[in-house]
């Protein structure tokens, strides 16, 4: 999964501690960490699941921001400049209980939103409306950080969400600490989990589908014709275009908007990127 954050997110704040307390010679390899841990297992010092986090949490010191951070094109922003009424539907529309507030200027990161920071104010007259009182600060970290430092920093400062930065100070994601956790533990399952959208909005101009979006319904939510077209679904649409399976990058100009390959693996594109171009 990778949601942007939920509320109850909370590190498990001795497992780490107690992990490396068990090990009293440190291992020169990860290979060394399973048969410490198969010998642990044999001996009854620790159950099944206690090995199963035992060596992702030691995997976790190898693991950087970037293989697990939200990817840019994914991530659900707000705009200091947009409409207060549209800026909440689709806070609404998302569900998510943190978002990235990103300024005009190119990777320019002004903090985060906490959504319930809007519930005060929901009912009332948005004329006098301003965002800057309700913006957080928010970390920055590089996508060469490893994960159990972020989760370290995480606990200390009691933050639950960091902007991602290449080398050059481009944006390329966020990472919550649930996505350090799902490292740990596993898949996270929440309430937004249960029945994923086929389509979100995640900037004024920006969406993300699922691959298996079907066409008629791009159609109808863009106002968009391709009768005549040999394909039911987004996906089956760049494979009609390009002739074969596309990869991470390709693109299709479709009027005013373009549509790129997010997410795709060997055997299948899995997320499409659609961007409204504005005049």
């Amino acid at each position: 999964m990778t949601n942007q954050d939920t509320d109850q997110d909370q590190p498990p704040s001795n497992l780490l501690t107690k992990i490396k307390r068990f090990f009293t010679i440190k291992p020169s390899s990860l290979d060394d960490v399973s048969v410490l841990l198969e010998d642990a297992l044999s001996a009854r010092l620790i159950d099944k699941e206690a090995q199963f986090i035992a060596e992702r949490a030691i995997r976790l010191g190898d693991t950087t921001v970037k293989e697990i951070m939200v990817p840019r094109v994914e991530m659900v922003i707000i705009s200091p400049d947009e409409e207060p009424l549209e800026m909440i539907k689709r806070i609404i529309d998302s569900g998510h209980s943190r978002y990235p507030v990103l300024g005009p200027a190119k990777n320019e990161v002004q903090g985060i939103l906490l959504a319930k920071d809007l519930l005060p104010i929901i009912n009332r007259d948005l004329e006098d409306f301003n965002l800057h009182n309700l913006i957080r600060d928010i970390k920055v970290v590089p996508e060469s950080k490893k994960a159990d430092s972020l989760l370290e920093e995480f606990k200390k400062d009691r933050s639950h969400m960091a902007v991602v930065i290449d080398e050059y100070g481009t944006i390329s994601g966020l990472v919550t600490i649930e996505d350090i956790l799902e490292e740990l533990v596993g898949e996270i399952e929440d309430e937004h989990d249960s029945e994923e959208d086929d389509l979100i909005q995640v900037s004024e101009n920006e969406f993300i589908a699922n691959a298996t979006l079907e066409l008629s319904e791009f159609e109808k939510k863009f106002n968009k014709n391709f009768n005549g077209m040999d394909a039911e679904t987004l996906a089956g649409l760049f494979i009609n275009k390009f002739g074969f399976l596309p990869k991470v990058g390709d693109k299709i100009e479709i009027d005013n908007m373009t549509l790129a390959v997010t997410a795709a693996d060997k055997r299948k594109i899995k997320k499409i990127g659609i961007t409204i171009k504005t005049s």
